[in-house]
């Protein structure tokens, strides 16, 4: 750590010893949250969320492909991200970096792993035809915890999704009609994530206070409580009480934001 950020890590560790954070939120307090949804003409479902000054655009696409063999009755969720240039100074053009894979897995693993989409659902023709849902998130403007913006951008993205009905020829071509049926999605899964510093856990992190955490751990929280998954990054271990205390204040505060959902 260089001799600014072990300056800024003290300044910041010295306010949450007195119980405060260096933009005067309380240790639950998220951003404000602004969701504008319908954005993309061109694709089935769109959104862009916004948790404080960071900005995430998501859109939605919907194919019909091939089942995996092993669920040949379900459709297929994907999630990919691209982190822009303009988002800030250290994301460079190219193929997906770490950063961005990680981003699109932690993202993909909350919805995927959730109870609020019925992948049968998305099944057209077992075995031969599904619908594959392709969610593509666009960082614009990286001011602290990615994650959980990029998961409201995608969430709501989803929420307004329409999927194109299928008529399926007696020779098994799969022909995509212009009438649609909204995405079926209930009780969509939020993402909660704790930054830990020194001894404190903080929701929703800022830049300055991602720059300077020991570690950092993601909660996804469907719509009756359940936990859909869980990311912990970083070196530094956090215990069993501080795992417990997370998820019972992440449910609180998903309560909250489910209220601000479109």
């Amino acid at each position: 750590m260089d001799v600014v950020a072990e300056i800024d890590r003290e300044r910041i560790t010295a306010l949450l010893r007195e119980g405060k954070r260096i933009d005067g939120r309380g240790f639950d307090e998220v951003r404000p949250i602004t969701i504008k949804q319908g954005l993309i003409s061109k694709a089935e479902g769109s959104s862009e969320a916004w948790l404080g000054q960071s900005r995430v655009i998501a859109g939605v696409k919907i194919q019909v492909g091939t089942p995996f063999p092993d669920t040949p009755d379900e459709g297929v969720v994907i999630t990919s991200a691209e982190l822009s240039p303009i988002a800030s100074p250290v994301f460079e053009l190219g193929p997906p970096k770490e950063e961005a894979i990680e981003l699109a897995r932690v993202v993909d693993r909350g919805i995927r792993h959730s109870s609020s989409i019925d992948r049968k659902s998305l099944c057209i023709k077992s075995g031969e035809h599904v619908y594959m849902v392709l969610v593509d998130l666009y960082v614009l403007a990286d001011h602290g915890n990615l994650i959980d913006t990029a998961s409201l951008a995608a969430i709501t993205a989803l929420i307004d999704t329409k999927v194109p009905k299928v008529n399926v020829s007696e020779d098994g071509t799969a022909e995509i009609l212009e009438e649609t049926t909204p995405f079926e999605m209930s009780d969509p899964p939020l993402t909660i994530t704790f930054a830990k510093i020194d001894d404190a856990l903080i929701v929703d992190p800022s830049l300055e206070e991602e720059q300077v955490m020991d570690g950092r751990l993601s909660i996804a929280i469907d719509g009756d409580d359940t936990i859909s998954s869980m990311q912990k990054q970083g070196s530094v271990p956090f215990t069993y009480q501080e795992v417990i205390e997370a998820v019972e204040r992440a449910s609180k505060i998903v309560k909250k934001m489910r209220k601000q959902l479109p």
